[in-house]
Formats: C-alpha cells, sequence, structure tokens
C-alpha cells in the first residue's frame, strides 16, 4: 500500500466512493459525470485502476472500499515522513511550522493528542 500513488483527479474520485459507500456502480458513474464532468466510460475505468491499486471492489456492480480513508491517508502520512524526515516527527514538524504559523486552536489541538498518547488512549 505505501506505494500507491493518487492524482488529484484519482483523490476526487475516491473520495466521492468514501463519502458515499457502498454504492453502485452506476450512482458513482452518475456522481462522478454531475462532480467531475465525467463521461461513465471515465468512471469504470478510473474505478478498475483504483480497484487494481487495492483499494477499492467492485462486486456484482456495489463498490466498496478495501481500506478506510483515514487508514489511507495515515498509511501516506506515515510513508512521507519516513522517506523525507528519515522518519522523524519532530523533523517534520520542524520544518512544517518553519513557513505556517499555527494557531491557538492548532496549537490546543496537538497539545490535546499528545497528552492522550502519553495516557495511551490515541
Amino acid at each position: 500500500m505505501k506505494d500507491v500513488q493518487l492524482g488529484a483527479v484519482e483523490s476526487r474520485f475516491a473520495d466521492i466512493i468514501w463519502e458515499g459507500e457502498p454504492l453502485a456502480s452506476s450512482v458513482l458513474a452518475k456522481r462522478a459525470e454531475e462532480l467531475l464532468g465525467w463521461k461513465k466510460t471515465t468512471s469504470y475505468t478510473v474505478l478498475k485502476r483504483l480497484c487494481d491499486k487495492g483499494l477499492f471492489k467492485n462486486e456484482k456492480g456495489t463498490v466498496s472500499s478495501l481500506i478506510s480513508k483515514e487508514d489511507f491517508y495515515a498509511i501516506k502520512s506515515e510513508s512521507f515522513v519516513e522517506d523525507t524526515f528519515g522518519g522523524s516527527l519532530p523533523a517534520f514538524f520542524a520544518a512544517f511550522t518553519k513557513r505556517k504559523s499555527l494557531s491557538a486552536d492548532e496549537i490546543a489541538a496537538l497539545r490535546k493528542m499528545v497528552d492522550e498518547y502519553e495516557g495511551g488512549t490515541k
């Protein structure tokens, strides 16, 4: 799963699936037409590609995920931190905050996450 890459359009299509699953492939094609301006054939081509990547399945015309959106992006985030910062979350955080200020709400949310992690309640 680490090597799965999604382009911007594939990500938007995947989000449509994650937000509405399980859903009939015909309904998915209609939503993609409404939201992305795609023809039915384009939807089915991209769906097949995402199924081949192991993200979704299409069984008897019903599309559902094999991995949740949250788990997919957690894996991608872990991979990014590992590949770019040698697995160091503090190094990632330092780089992230070098050019972006955090709001008081963001700082409070981060503190809460750390406190929960230290308390074993992840």
